[in-house]
């Protein structure tokens, strides 16, 4: 049964569903649409006339979440409960963040340095997902209550450095709060389209999108050639932004006034003051304030100083990008500004004259990215036919890995074309073939997928296990025709094939495959650990197993005995599939068997060094 929408207002049927635009920014999010009778882009407004939702999250005793400006005036009375700049976390492990867990004023765990991190909040756990899923819940309540229409797709950026964990989960934040997300598209890109650059013409053109925001800053070179937007390079840094600028005025203030910095709720009340001198210095000379009673002044010109060194900074980013792009800053025929951080003066005046051109900033710069997401939405509904839409893939496309686990090399609603590579290796000492299995779907499990197709890389050298590297790449013509290629790198022996990935699926096919996983994703998730654990174990076996028979008159009977019985409990933990045993007794047969391993090693080396002589 198809599915019809209903005007909540009116009551009416409604024959076009809206696509919404969101930009879900570090330090600000909001919402916008492509109006149906001007045609223009518009950032969605409350009564009180914002555009802006603070990206912030705050969590009150019994757990009930606020999102935006309400949470925001927690940020100083509780800030271990209230979320910030959660945009800087997603995707990340605790290992990616822990050289800035200072920056947060709530508590970044570190119980598992290589899984996503977990933000604590009282008594319960969140990811970064569900925080953003937080987000995008506010802002589409507020677009149902302005539209007063039920919204379900949506169209949201990220910025053009993000890689596929960070994409992954921004689309499953956006799935969380609800809403099927259609497209993820860069940044940069939703810019120029908010300007409309690359329309009306089909002469090519290249674009800087200079985009400082509150707490990230990147540079983006692309080409616009027949409404086709590519990025030919982008630099930047994930932790430079507006946040830093509030934080250079703040310590200026603190060592001025003695502060003790481990208090957090004063350097809260530091940093929230610092960011209303920072908006005041736009058109004033001079700001005046207190902090806790104590007065506190900044003139323009000092303030600029403080800030300069990080103005600096994303000049050097801008060279970096420009000489990645192969390009001198005369070839660039626009330079858009993006991000509230581009109303500081200074920055302005700096990228005018690093580029030695005037800017484009006559959209509101907090508005601009998600206004070029609606202009995208607007393509995507088809009510937009100026620009020329890439196709996107409509399931992830990988191959079989250990275990029969899927590893995705293209997730689905990837841009084609478009290619992606990774490398893997042998599992076994003198391996001279590996099988390359394709596969399509969403599930963890490969059998639980689409086979596409399947052939063997022969002619790998002999070598011990996990020496060679294969690269395998998949290339996505622009008629959707995937290209799998295997070369292993050392001998350059390599083997190539075409599948055509969407052949034989239809809508209801993909569906119910992107219905499935949802359905068994918490199943999916224990039967991967389980299968990686396994896989782990029987690794541990084989390799201990080696050791036993090449090293056995260097072991006591004791140890060997020991050995035997800890490698039987592995194996019946094995299977009985129990992934708690598994992993506990591959830790106890690590246990037993390091003292000898390390005793026997240290003998080699030392039969390897005897008559050398150490320079």
């Amino acid at each position: 049964m198809g599915k019809v929408a209903i005007n909540i207002a009116t009551g009416s049927l409604q024959t076009e569903e809206i696509i919404v635009g969101i930009d879900l920014g570090t330090t600000n999010s909001l919402i916008a649409i492509v109006r149906n009778d001007s045609r223009e882009p518009i950032a969605l407004r409350e009564t009180d006339g914002l555009t802006l939702v603070p990206s912030i999250v705050h969590f009150d005793a019994y757990g009930n979440a606020t999102v935006g400006n309400s949470a925001k005036e927690q940020l100083v009375a509780q800030p271990d409960r209230t979320i910030y700049s959660v945009k800087r976390l997603m995707g990340k492990s605790y290992r990616d963040v822990k050289g800035e867990a200072g920056f947060f004023a709530y508590n970044v765990i570190d119980d598992d340095t290589d899984s996503l991190v977990k933000i604590q909040i009282g008594k319960r756990f969140y990811s970064p997902i569900e925080l953003s899923s937080y987000i995008l819940k506010e802002l589409k309540a507020r677009a149902e209550h302005i539209l007063k229409t039920n919204i379900t797709k949506a169209v949201i950026t990220v910025p053009a450095y993000f890689n596929d964990a960070q994409r992954q989960a921004t689309r499953d934040a956006g799935r969380l709060a609800g809403l099927d997300v259609l497209r993820i598209i860069n940044e940069p890109t939703a810019a120029s389209l908010a300007y409309g650059l690359g329309t009306g013409s089909s002469k090519e053109r290249t674009i800087a999108v200079y985009d400082l925001g509150g707490g990230t800053f990147d540079i983006s070179v692309l080409t616009i050639s027949n409404g086709i937007y590519e990025v030919l390079a982008t630099n930047g840094d994930t932790y430079l932004g507006g946040d830093d600028m509030d934080n250079a005025l703040a310590a200026y203030w603190a060592a001025q006034i003695n502060a003790d910095n481990s208090n957090k709720q004063l350097m809260q009340s530091l940093r929230v003051t610092a960011e209303e001198a920072k908006k005041h210095l736009t058109d004033n000379d001079r700001f005046e304030g207190s902090i806790d009673g104590v007065a506190v002044s900044v003139t323009k010109e000092k303030f600029n100083e403080l800030i300069k060194p990080l103005v600096d900074k994303t000049l050097t980013a801008c060279a970096n990008a420009l000489r990645d792009a192969g390009l001198k800053k005369e070839q660039i025929d626009a330079v858009v500004m993006v991000g509230g951080s581009t109303r500081v003066p200074l920055v302005k005046e700096g990228v005018k004259e690093f580029f030695g051109q005037e800017v484009y900033d006559k959209l509101n710069p907090d508005e601009v990215v998600a206004l070029g997401a609606a202009v995208q939405a607007d393509i995507l509904a088809g009510k937009n036919t100026d620009m020329l839409l890439l196709d996107v893939t409509p399931l992830s496309l990988g191959i079989e890995t250990m275990g029969g686990l899927m590893d995705v090399l293209i997730p689905r609603n990837s841009k084609i074309p478009g290619r992606a590579g990774r490398q893997y290796t042998t599992q076994k000492d003198g391996q001279s073939g590996m099988r390359i299995s394709v596969y399509q779907g969403e599930r963890d499990l490969v059998k639980d997928n689409r086979k596409l197709a399947e052939f063997n890389l022969t002619g790998i050298p002999a070598m011990p296990a996990g020496l060679p590297k294969v690269e395998v790449t998949f290339l996505i013509d622009a008629d959707g025709i995937l290209r799998v290629s295997a070369t292993e790198l050392r001998s350059g022996v390599a083997q190539t094939i075409d599948v055509k990935p969407q052949y034989g699926l239809t809508d209801d096919e993909v569906e119910k495959m992107l219905l499935d996983s949802l359905t068994h994703a918490k199943e999916d998730i224990s039967t991967r650990a389980l299968v990686e654990a396994s896989t782990e174990a029987q690794q541990m076996l084989d390799t201990t197993e080696k050791f036993l028979v090449k090293y056995s008159d260097m072991l006591t009977a004791e140890e060997v005995a020991t050995t035997n019985a800890q490698m039987e409990k592995l194996k019946q933990a094995i299977a009985a599939a129990d992934k708690d045993q598994i992993q506990h007794n591959t830790e106890l047969l690590n246990e037993v068997s390091r003292p000898y391993a390390e005793r026997v090693m240290e003998g080699a080396l030392k039969d390897a060094m005897k008559g050398k002589k150490v320079m």
